[in-house]
Order: structure tokens, then C-alpha cells, then sequence
């Protein structure tokens, strides 16, 4: 038996919970997902549940930074896939918004959803969501560095905000548009910051 598996062949517990955790809390909003709505969902009993996730909070931020885990490996991913070129790793970037947009119960970007759910900055959740928005910006930052731009960290922050405007409008708005609608818009920001 390996320590990622259960007797019965099934993932630990702990991620068992958190799987489901992160199920509950982006189909319905975390606020909206209570401890017993999770417990159920697992089949578990409350002191199972409070033994690997002590508090609510704790259980959030870990399900927060498993899909910061997600989101850098699937950047890294594409460098891989693209050769570190950057302009193919931003097409790629786009294309895989674009298709997680278009995806069935997308519901916009969790780490957006956390912020507006948590609006104290001081909050565990809000500073796993600050953190990951930094190794994002910091990883566009780095990417654009060999692209030729004048101001680095100003066209950063707007393609993050690019990226931002395309998580929402993949919810609100028409999916199929978003990855060559949001390559469009980040070529117009690089040819503009070059």
C-alpha cells in the first residue's frame, strides 16, 4: 500500500475531503459550504473531518493552494510544451483559459471567487489568493523579459488584468470567444509595450 492510498485502493482521506471541498466550494461558493454539507458529501464522521481539517479556514486555504498547484504546473507545462519560447506559452496559457472556460460548471476563476468572498486582505484566504496572483505576475514578468517590452511589471499587470477580464467573461459572457479573443488582446498589449 503506498501512502496515497487508502487500504480500499482510494486516495488518503485527507484528499478525499479536499476533493470534495473543492467540488462544493466552486460549484456553490465556499461561504455557501458548510463543514456538514462536506462531511456528507465524503460519508464521513465530523471528528474525521476535524482531525485532518481543524478549522474551516484551514480547509479553504488548502484547497486554495491546490489549484495554485494546478495553475503552476499547467504553466510549466506549456514552457515545456512551447520550448520556453514566450509568445507560444501565452498562445498556449490562452488556449487552456479558453478551454477550461468552455468547460461544463465553469464558474469563473476560484481565486477571484475567494477574494470577493474574503474582503479582509489580512484574512488565510485572501493572503493564499495575494500570493498566488504574485507568482503569476512574477511568471508573466520573467517570460516577458526576453520579448523585447519597456515596461515589464506595467505590462504584466495588464495582461494579468487581461486574464482576469477573460475568467469573468468565460462565466457572464460566450466561452467559445475567450482564447482567441484574449491571444488578440494580450498580442495588441505586447505589441503596444514593445
Amino acid at each position: 500500500m503506498t501512502p496515497t492510498q487508502s487500504r480500499a485502493g482510494r486516495p488518503p482521506m485527507r484528499e478525499r475531503i479536499l476533493e470534495a471541498a473543492a467540488e462544493l466550494f466552486y460549484a456553490q461558493g465556499i461561504r455557501a459550504v458548510s463543514a456538514e454539507k462536506i462531511i456528507a458529501k465524503v460519508g464521513i464522521t465530523k471528528v474525521t473531518f476535524y482531525r485532518h481539517f481543524p478549522t474551516k479556514d484551514e480547509l479553504i486555504v488548502a484547497y486554495l493552494e491546490r489549484r495554485a498547484r494546478w495553475e503552476r504546473d499547467a504553466v510549466e507545462a506549456a514552457r515545456v510544451a512551447a520550448a520556453g519560447k514566450a509568445s507560444e506559452v501565452f498562445r498556449i496559457i490562452a488556449e487552456g483559459i479558453g478551454a477550461e472556460s468552455c468547460s461544463p460548471g465553469f464558474r469563473g476563476c476560484p481565486f477571484i471567487n475567494a477574494a470577493a468572498e474574503y474582503a479582509d486582505a489580512e484574512h488565510p484566504v485572501r493572503q493564499v489568493v495575494d500570493a498566488h496572483r504574485q507568482w503569476f505576475k512574477a511568471t508573466i514578468e520573467e517570460m516577458l523579459q526576453g520579448l523585447g517590452v519597456t515596461d515589464v511589471s506595467s505590462t504584466a499587470d495588464q495582461l494579468l488584468m487581461l486574464r482576469d477580464g477573460a475568467m469573468v467573461g468565460g462565466y457572464l459572457g460566450d466561452p467559445r470567444t475567450i482564447a482567441k479573443s484574449l491571444y488578440n488582446a494580450g498580442r495588441a498589449v505586447l505589441t503596444f509595450n514593445s
